[in-house]
């Protein structure tokens, strides 16, 4: 294929305002990753954006495995409520209320 870039399993771009570290899940637009270095607002970033990430949970939640998990950027943590909220992958593991984090594979 002559137009075939990249798979797109990691993608550099902009730092958001506020930077990022590595490990951080980023979210630029729609298009939503992890950090795999950390780095300043505007600065390029690694992320990585398919793959399974312990990531930062509402913690009075439970998780059950297929669930599908979503970004809160107001809290910045993942939620299973939809509602203002990016869906950025499921549940690949219960997580239990309370615990702080869970297994997500973005989508």
């Amino acid at each position: 294929m002559k137009n075939f870039v990249q798979p797109g399993m990691d993608l550099t771009v902009a730092a958001p305002s506020g930077g990022v570290t590595s490990g951080d899940f980023v979210l630029i637009g729609s298009l939503f990753g992890v950090a795999a270095s950390t780095a300043d607002a505007g600065d390029d970033v690694v992320i990585s954006t398919v793959g399974v990430y312990e990531l930062p949970k509402l913690g009075a939640q439970a998780w059950t495995v297929g669930a599908p998990i979503y970004w809160d950027a107001t809290e910045s943590h993942m939620t299973t409520v939809s509602t203002d909220n990016t869906l950025v992958g499921v549940a690949v593991a219960v997580a239990a209320n309370p615990s702080d984090t869970g297994l997500v594979k973005l989508d």
